[in-house]
């Protein structure tokens, strides 16, 4: 535990105190700023105070930094495909079948499990550091803060839609030209498991564009404007273009007419939606430099698309 001694500036007058150290500490989150305060670990003038009190000007704050683990999870030594790292962040490829972090149903073997063996410091931050997640059957690239300041620096810049987050799919239909989706999503309310376009739902945007043509599926990117669960997989089956084996959102599988038996086996043994996220760009939150990574497809996904190319030329 560290202490801080902090002298609240004139120019913060009228302020609330949260605000004001929120504006003075940086390194931390208001959220866990208000969490010390309303645990006792700040006086001002050697008083406790609530933290929506405002500032005066002149006051002297001693904070007590804790530094304590957010959650119970478990490390576990699982193996993990580091695409980069250094000392603020960690870039991971994530595989198919790897839930992002625990829950119901899944409070093991998850991402959040293998971050914490990998690097233990990770257990006092938020999520251990994860910032944004991927459905347990989509597979690439993510970030992962490893410090409280790179943490909120990407959470912020995920919020204003600075994170370029761009994905491979693979739909039904033959589309003709890229477009985009502006539709809001929230829960389905007729099925609260899934998401939906729904008028009060939340907004959110894909664009999408044509990587390759078939006679009966597609090969699109789509990028991220904004993050909504299920985002890609809900407004591609919104449009009548949904994933290919995607058991939320796709329905039942659809053969072309003249397909042989191999292209139905392939697209039968398909068990995933066929959705990985291929490139990631942001702006390192140290040192304010633009980094990009790319993931190659993976193998089920590349098998696919020969398949498609050899019994379903365009």
């Amino acid at each position: 535990m560290n202490q801080l001694n902090i002298i609240i500036p004139d120019r913060l007058i009228g302020q609330r105190i949260d605000s004001a150290l929120a504006l003075m500490l940086p390194d931390y989150s208001r959220s866990k700023i208000t969490t010390w305060v309303k645990s006792g670990g700040a006086l001002v003038n050697g008083k406790t105070f609530k933290p929506k009190e405002k500032v005066s000007g002149g006051e002297i704050v001693v904070l007590e930094i804790k530094q304590e683990k957010t959650n119970d999870w478990v490390a576990e030594d699982i193996p993990l495909n580091i695409v980069f790292k250094d000392a603020d962040i960690i870039i991971i490829n994530k595989p198919v079948g790897l839930v992002t972090h625990p829950g119901a149903g899944n409070w093991t073997g998850t991402l959040a499990n293998a971050l914490l063996y990998y690097d233990p410091s990770l257990a006092n931050l938020d999520r251990a550091g994860i910032v944004h997640r991927l459905d347990k059957n989509t597979s690439g690239l993510m970030v992962v803060a490893r410090s409280e300041l790179a943490q909120k620096n990407l959470v912020e810049q995920l919020q204003e839609h600075r994170v370029n987050r761009e994905y491979s799919a693979i739909v039904y239909g033959h589309m003709i030209s890229g477009g985009t989706v502006d539709e809001p999503i929230g829960r389905d309310p007729k099925d609260r498991i899934r998401q939906a376009v729904v008028e009060d739902g939340k907004h959110a945007t894909t664009h999408y564009r044509v990587i390759d043509r078939f006679a009966h599926h597609t090969h699109i990117k789509a990028i991220l404007e904004t993050g909504r669960t299920h985002q890609i997989r809900v407004h591609m089956s919104h449009i009548g273009h949904p994933l290919i084996a995607d058991p939320m959102y796709g329905g039942k599988i659809r053969f072309p007419k003249k397909a042989d038996e191999a292209l139905k086996d392939t697209l039968k043994g398909f068990n995933r939606q066929t959705l990985h996220s291929k490139k990631l760009t942001l702006t390192h939150p140290i040192s304010g430099e633009e980094m990009s990574w790319k993931a190659p497809l993976p193998q089920d996904m590349q098998a696919l698309i020969k398949a498609l190319q050899k019994y379903d030329p365009a």
